[in-house]
């Protein structure tokens, strides 16, 4: 059904829940839904930041994403501007609901469409077509979005990269840099990263130099969520989706975009600060316990960063984030926990894993410094080295002791 609310679905993609890219690292709803609130409330600051376990993680976007129509404006005829002379100008020429239809159907090879919905260029929520394709082999679910993005952002560069695995669990990825210099990513993966319905995800991104942005998905389903897959495979290979994502026409499509519908000014100095996931994945190595041998580690740019240690008796993940601005929901997170004579508030928890591995425990300690930045460090780790699969040892590599610790360590003021 059509969305109501006027809310921007690349947003949604591309900002702390892209959806349920987010399920590629989940492991603490009440976490998640608590720092959501928070940055709904300071719906100025726009992160993309997700709280996941009391960790949060950049959600890579495009991937687990699917475009959710808002009937903001009815489809229409394309229109187009004119110059002082009067004639069309190209860059201003609108395009409807219906051209987007009309131009993803004639790229789709033979087959029957059904649920069409769509957006014009001058809807407020940008363009997007989605439909029911059905090649004889079974219906299926094909989404595709156009928009803007700002040269040398972060969405760029994490639409130019593969998800890590670590984070989230994919059966293929492959990016490539084309003869005018965009970036395609094909991405093969699953509606839910931990395989709980069949529903496959396979994604194209391309990004342009200047920043036309365009993605199509599709699925194994005729609906993204709630409905049975009928195929084993989605419809399109690769090459087909490749194709139809470097049709020029989607391109005059992001340029038809209104200005108040293309990238915004760069973030604001009124941004909470966010550390550096180098910095906070060197300071994390320097913490650990000199029998722990770090045999994997990675993270994203700001916040979150992990490493998989082995003390001999198998893998383990360690994960960590250190966030400002969450003095707001100190109450909510550590209502239950001890608050230490120089004002910080400790929770520690452990919980089974929420990744689908069987047999999977997660420990954690988290942390909140005194003062107004609401400074927070959380780390937490687990009895496999990877959540997506099941545990491969009793306990996580490091005790409870441990990780309080870690979290605990004066060195972490050095990012505050």
């Amino acid at each position: 059904m059509p969305r109501k609310d006027g809310r921007d679905a690349f947003e949604d993609r591309l900002s702390a829940a892209l959806r349920d890219a987010g399920d590629g690292f989940e492991a603490d709803r009440g976490a998640l839904v608590t720092a959501g609130r928070v940055r709904g409330r300071r719906a100025r600051l726009r992160r993309r930041t997700a709280v996941v376990g009391g960790v949060a993680g950049v959600a890579l976007a495009g991937v687990g994403g699917a475009l959710v129509l808002p009937a903001d404006e009815p489809a229409g005829p394309a229109r187009s501007s004119v110059s002082s002379d009067g004639a069309p100008t190209a860059a201003t020429t609108a395009y409807s609901g219906d051209d987007l239809l009309r131009e993803l159907k004639a790229q789709l090879p033979k087959g029957v469409t059904s649920r069409e919905e769509a957006r014009g260029t001058h809807d407020r929520s940008g363009p997007t077509a989605a439909l029911v394709f059905d090649d004889s082999a079974g219906a299926a679910a094909i989404s595709l979005g156009v928009e803007r993005l700002r040269p040398g952002s972060d969405q760029v560069r994490d639409l130019g990269k593969c998800p890590d695995k670590n984070l989230t669990d994919y059966d293929d990825c492959v990016t490539d840099r084309l003869a005018d210099g965009s970036l395609l990513r094909l991405y093969r993966g699953y509606e839910y990263p931990d395989r709980r319905a069949e529903t496959k995800l396979w994604t194209a991104d391309l990004v342009t130099a200047e920043g036309h942005h365009v993605t199509l998905s599709e699925w194994n389903s005729p609906a993204q969520k709630g409905a049975p897959v009928s195929r084993d495979e989605p419809p399109l290979t690769n090459a087909q989706l490749r194709g139809i994502v470097t049709a020029g026409v989607w391109r005059q499509v992001a340029d038809a975009i209104p200005e108040t519908g293309k990238p915004s000014a760069p973030p604001s100095a009124e941004q909470p600060r966010a550390a550096s996931g180098k910095a906070v994945a060197d300071t994390l190595a320097r913490l650990l316990p000199e029998t722990l041998d770090v045999v994997a580690r990675g993270g994203q740019e700001s916040e979150y960063a992990y490493v998989v240690v082995d003390d001999g008796r198998g893998a383990s993940l360690v994960q960590i984030n250190v966030q400002h601005g969450m003095d707001e929901v100190a109450g909510e997170l550590y209502g239950d926990g001890e608050t230490l004579p120089d004002g910080t508030r400790v929770a520690t928890r452990q919980s089974p894993g929420e990744k689908g591995g069987s047999g999977v425990v997660m420990w954690t300690a988290d942390t909140l410094r005194a003062g107004p930045e609401g400074f927070r460090v959380v780390v937490s780790a687990f009895n496999t080295g990877d959540q997506n699969e099941d545990a491969t040892r009793d306990a996580p590599a490091l005790t409870m002791e441990q990780l309080r610790k870690i979290a605990l360590s004066q060195e972490w003021d050095a990012l505050r």
